[in-house]
């Protein structure tokens, strides 16, 4: 039994070991002008493209069957300049056809390619031969049908450049697969390659590739996954006058802003913009995308909505989007208007290139809004931006348990913002509106606010030097929270000289309050100021400076026993200092003085020349004054500045 396994192993072994001889043999008498032809020839029926061979031709048939041509370009179109340049373009070539002196490739490895694809202004490029060539070979009953499916790229380089849009692109170490119909109609792309410093891994399949290459409606899934950035889409193309598809389009991103910055686009603000996804049914018409059923997050904030998003030239969203509860904190968290750990206002130049990036057409609409500690009721607003103009208005909330209306608005003009705003508050509760609003602790009560100013600058502080306006505050049924003036004025009533005491305690109620100012130029004018309480009723007049946040203002404060009355006493007074701690003290102490029944006769006696003459003999006599010196007494001329030393002690 194994002799006759020996004598039969031996033919089969020499008949291979005669296969290997002529294989190799092949390889030495194969002519290479017809396999060159014939793959050059396969190559056009499938790509369209001129092969043009610069360097040497490799073949090989044992172990491995291919044909490598160096230093190749590919032309088509009747161009110049190649739209493909490779290195090293291998057909693999298949051995039973090459066995009877066929030559058909198998799949094609292209290492090193350079694509260069040009788009120009009508939408075509120099790649729409390649593209109705395949659309042609591939039809069912075409002439030549394609004699290979795969192509494989390897450290490839990709330029685009779009001559209408003036755009430029590059993809670096470019792997990937292409798969498309010889048998089936499917066609799919795998791989990886770099764009912008980040490593992109994509897959792209189409169902129907002869229908998509023709500008029919064929499916498409389409994915694309990088550290910035992922993106998927499952639906629909078509590409007849223009591009166009149809499907679900889903968006995810660990930090919006990077992204933003990855795909070119400048982040707005300098703050949130931070965890991102979206899911939405998505209809892209040329360069326009209407999103509808829309599900977006961004830094937590949840809503729903209608987006639209165009591309001609000038980037455009409009979006009308609804949601349980948003919090705007992360977006104003870092404009900070004061400096830090300082009163003064913030000098740090703003940031305007943002306003000139995209133009966008919000609407909003929310249960709750917060803003930093603030809390809003149901709210309504809506966001403009165009032009380097951005205007935000406030058709409704619900704010400080009453309503809220208004608009502000920022214009560039070079490195000048230029804000306007307009708001009304209606019904509101003073004291967390005037603690979140202007940083006053001190103000209870129930109220309105209508603000209108406008200021240019280059920073904060460049706002308040520009302020322009007026503002005006009615207030009832409230208390002015740290001080009380009733308390203060029956105290200096019966003992003018007692002193203040502790008077920065306890609260002064009032029934109405009412404040109008005009701003010019950062200073802030108050030309009547009037709260009257059950007790006391106060006015002010003066100024308050907005770029030093200082007051200067002098008022009267008094005493009545019912409202519309004579005050029973007045006490000017003045405040003056920063705004976070003023003083507050008497205008005129000589008034105390002479209220006093202890100083007021005494500063009556003193102007009377006998009285004078007395009151200072009897000092002489206590202090020794008459010894030391035999002077006479000095004119009665200098009475009145005797009286005006008693004044001033």
């Amino acid at each position: 039994m194994a002799q006759g396994m020996k004598r039969l192993g031996m033919p089969i072994a020499a008949f291979l070991g005669l296969a290997l001889v002529g294989l190799v043999a092949m390889s030495w008498f194969l002519n290479r002008d017809a396999l060159k032809q014939a793959v050059e020839a396969q190559i056009r029926a499938v790509t369209g493209l001129d092969l043009v061979v610069k360097g040497n031709i490799d073949v090989s048939v044992f172990p491995a069957s291919y044909v490598s041509f160096h230093d190749v370009g590919l032309k088509g179109g009747g161009t110049a300049d190649p739209a493909l340049a490779v290195d090293v373009l291998t057909a693999n070539l298949r051995l039973l056809p090459l066995l009877l002196q066929r030559f058909e490739i198998a799949d094609v490895m292209m290492l090193r390619p350079h694509i260069h694809v040009v788009r120009n202004a009508n939408g075509e490029s120099n790649w729409t031969p390649f593209i109705e060539t395949i659309a042609r070979a591939m039809k069912p009953g075409a002439d030549n049908q394609v004699s290979f499916s795969e192509i494989r790229i390897q450290d490839g380089v990709l330029g685009y450049e779009d001559i209408s849009n003036h755009l430029k692109e590059g993809l670096d170490d470019i792997d990937l697969s292409l798969a498309w119909p010889s048998i089936s109609r499917s066609f799919a792309a795998t791989g990886q390659f770099d764009w912008r410093g980040e490593r992109v891994d994509g897959s792209i399949s189409i169902s129907d590739f002869v229908a998509a290459l023709s500008g029919d409606r064929s499916g498409l899934k389409a994915r694309l996954t990088s550290a910035p950035l992922k993106l998927a889409f499952d639906g629909t193309v078509a590409d007849r006058t223009s591009m166009m598809m149809e499907g679900t389009l889903t968006v995810d991103s660990a930090s919006l802003r990077n992204a933003l910055r990855w795909t070119g686009q400048a982040p707005p603000g300098a703050g949130g913009f931070g965890r991102f996804a979206l899911k939405a049914r998505a209809n892209v018409v040329g360069a326009s995308i209407a999103l509808t059923n829309v599900n977006v997050e961004l830094d937590g904030n949840v809503a729903e909505g209608v987006m639209t998003y165009t591309n001609n030239g000038r980037q455009t969203l409009q979006a009308t989007l609804a949601a349980g509860a948003l919090d705007f904190t992360p977006y104003v968290s870092t404009v900070r208007l004061l400096a830090s750990g300082a009163r003064d206002w913030n000098r740090q130049l703003f940031d305007l290139n943002s306003l000139s990036a995209t133009d966008l057409d919000m609407r909003l609409s929310a249960a709750r809004v917060t803003v930093g500690s603030s809390r809003l009721g149901r709210t309504a607003l809506g966001a403009n931006l165009r032009g380097g103009t951005l205007a935000l208005s406030v058709a409704e909330a619900q704010v400080y348990g009453g309503i809220a209306k208004g608009s502000f608005g920022i214009a560039r003009s070079d490195a000048i913002a230029d804000v306007k705003a307009e708001f009304q508050l209606t019904d509101v509760d003073l004291q967390s509106c005037a603690a979140e609003l202007f940083g006053i602790n001190k103000l209870s009560g129930r109220g309105n606010l209508s603000v209108s100013l406008v200021a240019s600058g280059s920073s904060p502080f460049g706002l308040a030097q520009s302020l322009d306006g007026t503002a005006t505050l009615t207030g009832h049924d409230g208390a002015i929270n740290g001080f009380n003036v009733e308390q203060l004025l029956r105290r200096l009533e019966r003992r003018p000289l007692s002193g203040a005491g502790n008077f920065r305690s306890g609260s002064t109620p009032y029934d109405n309050l009412n404040i109008a100012v005009k701003f010019s130029d950062g200073v802030a004018t108050a030309d009547d100021i009037r709260i009257e309480g059950p007790a006391t009723r106060l006015t002010l007049t003066g100024t308050a400076s907005v770029p030093s946040r200082e007051y200067d203002l002098k008022g009267i404060a008094s005493l009545v026993s019912a409202p519309n009355t004579t005050p029973e006493f007045d006490l000017p007074f003045v405040v003056q200092g920063p705004w976070e701690d003023p003083l507050i003290f008497p205008a005129d102490p000589v008034s105390l003085i002479k209220r006093s029944p202890v100083t007021g006769p005494l500063l009556d006696a003193v102007k009377d020349p006998k009285t004078r003459d007395a009151v200072r003999s009897a000092l002489e006599h206590f202090t020794g004054g008459g010894q030391k010196s035999a002077t006479p007494d000095p004119a009665p001329a200098s009475a009145p500045a005797t009286a005006e030393s008693v004044k001033s002690n």
